[in-house]
């Protein structure tokens, strides 16, 4: 059976850069990305070697989102990118899943659970293939099949 570890948490919240301060000068988080595009700042807490740890979205919540302050989602990290079909395979069946994504750093997958929660499984790239988004927030389509080829 395949593990998973909670690998960051993403907000909501009325006004990103206010709670970026907060995360900064109170618990000292340190801004790993400032993302205009999605009104995002992403944070890394002090010692982590995650990408981020906590995503912050200001403001209303994007299009189709239909949210508004409070938790987005909570990212399940999985330590083999073969365990990634597990679990889009999984979420099929369910009808649970929702979305996949690239994100430069992480292959992800998202879904909800019977009261509409959103959560993401996810597995980081080593590091190295960080590469120009070691210090981005994107959002890019992924072929998971082919991520799998080319990591598993």
């Amino acid at each position: 059976m395949p593990t998973m570890n909670l690998n960051h948490a993403v907000l909501f919240v009325t006004d990103a850069h206010r709670a970026s301060d907060f995360y900064t000068n109170v618990l000292e988080f340190e801004v790993m990305s400032n993302e205009a595009d999605f009104n995002a700042v992403f944070l890394t807490a002090p010692g982590s070697t995650n990408h981020h740890d906590l995503g912050l979205f200001g403001g209303s919540a994007p299009k189709g989102m239909g949210r508004s302050a409070g938790l987005y989602h909570l990212a399940w990290e999985v330590s083999d990118v073969n365990d990634m079909a597990h679990y889009r395979d999984r979420l099929l069946e369910a009808g649970a899943l929702t979305g996949q994504s690239h994100h430069g750093v992480t292959i992800s997958l998202y879904g909800v659970d019977p009261d509409g929660n959103e959560f993401e499984i996810m597995w980081t790239l080593p590091r190295e293939a960080w590469g120009e988004y070691a210090d981005r927030g994107v959002v890019m389509p992924l072929d998971l099949d082919t991520e799998i080829e080319r990591w598993g």
